[in-house]
């Protein structure tokens, strides 16, 4: 007789009156058993509808700030797409594709067999200044989790109804139930990530801003002049005679800036291209660090986790600090009752900017290579409200003076 468990290794037995069994783990066996509804756990190829898992530690490789970077690239099928790569910036992810040109096709998020939520009910209500909301998803720490699986297909949604309609997104977190029993076992994870722009376009540096051949300070094009000829300019130019040469005389090489003598700068500079998008974008920093104690006791079992993430993005005056707390805990109480509690708080603030048509890198992108964007005082002197830039229209934002003025700032305490 074959006696067999789920992560266990099958016995041969004798048949007998009275048969005791000590089964032996199978480690290998639980790399075919994944977790389903409530926290029920099956073997693959019991399962009706396409499943796949992903360990804890596959997770955490890369020090992802969110869980859904963490994903990207290790499930097949799933498509994650963030809306930017600022700090906190939400993300799209579907399951085998939309299923909706119109509705939600978000996969349903179930933590430790609990059904939350990973969207928001915010709205910027403005197609000029709106910014991004962060989808909850980010509330979760990547440290914390033991696994996760991915539900696909519609038979998935048996488990919960229509809102799994679009797949089930399956995480367990660390509950201290493979911790060894004894003393406690003490993980201290921590990880370092840096993030640079990996491809710029290419801006061409030989005219300035301008118009038909004309140099022009307040004009966002550049069909100017050549950079180089600046200084031989008949308006502008500190080599020719002109308005500004008769009343500042003669500045050889240089060219009158107006915007330099509207922030209070020396108005005369060299001519000079400026690679204006590539000196905006920092360099990022992520730090993760995360410490969880956990133990096995003879009737029960307790993880304790606590988390931080701080993260300052590539965009200036962008970054996100986020501070989790989790407490599980299980008591076995007699043969046929258990009982446990799972809490997890967590306190989020971020710091974006705006985004839609009034978006930050269109005055980025569109700086002319002649201006230099990061060197003039995004505001005229004495008045920091008033904007100062290579444009003499409205309708965009300096993207310094919305980085010093304009930020977008959310702050989220959540219990679940």
């Amino acid at each position: 007789m074959q006696i067999s468990y789920i992560g266990m290794q099958t016995a041969e037995v004798a048949i007998a009156p009275v048969i005791k069994v000590i089964l032996k783990t199978d480690a290998k066996a639980l790399d075919e058993v994944v977790v389903t509804a409530m926290g029920i756990s099956k073997e693959k190829k019991a399962l009706g509808y396409a499943v796949q898992d992903v360990k804890g530690d596959k997770l955490t490789q890369a020090s992802s700030s969110n869980l859904s970077s963490a994903l990207q690239g290790k499930v097949s099928g799933v498509e994650i797409s963030p809306s930017s790569g600022m700090p906190g910036a939400s993300s799209k992810m579907t399951i085998r594709g939309s299923r909706s040109f119109t509705g939600d096709n978000t996969p349903l998020y179930v933590v430790d067999g609990m059904p939350i939520s990973s969207s928001t009910d915010l709205d910027t209500f403005n197609s000029v200044t709106g910014s991004d909301y962060a989808n909850r998803a980010v509330d979760i720490d990547p440290n914390d989790i033991e696994s996760i699986n991915i539900l696909k297909g519609q038979a998935a949604s048996a488990l919960y109804g229509m809102r799994a309609s679009n797949g089930v997104v399956v995480i367990t977190t660390k509950s201290g139930k493979g911790a060894r029993k004894g003393k406690p076992e003490v993980t201290i994870n921590t990880g370092l990530s840096f993030d640079k722009v990996s491809t710029m376009p290419d801006f061409q540096k030989e005219f300035a801003q301008g118009f038909n051949g004309a140099f022009s300070p307040s004009d966002s094009r550049s069909w100017g002049p050549l950079i180089s000829e600046l200084a031989n300019d008949p308006k502008y130019g500190g080599n020719t005679d002109n308005s500004y040469t008769q009343k500042f005389g003669k500045h050889q090489g240089q060219y009158y800036v107006d915007q330099r003598a509207k922030a209070g700068l020396d108005p005369w500079a060299t001519p000079r291209a400026y690679d204006n998008a590539k000196d905006f974008f920092n360099t990022g920093v992520t730090w993760n660090s995360s410490a969880n104690v956990a133990q096995s006791l003879d009737k029960g079992s307790y993880s304790l986790s606590l988390g931080s993430t701080t993260a300052n993005g590539i965009v200036p005056s962008t970054g996100m600090d986020r501070y989790n707390a989790k407490l599980t805990a299980q008591a076995q109480l007699s043969k046929n009752w258990s009982t446990g509690f799972n809490g997890n708080f967590v306190y989020s603030k971020i710091k974006k900017q705006t985004g839609a048509n009034n978006g930050i890198m269109a005055t980025v992108y569109g700086a002319p290579s002649s201006y230099d964007l990061g060197g003039i005082p995004s505001h005229i002197d004495g008045d920091p409200y008033t904007q100062n830039t290579y444009r003499s229209t409205g309708g965009f934002d300096g993207a310094y003076w919305a980085v010093e003025n304009n930020s977008f700032k959310e702050r989220t305490q959540r219990f679940f």
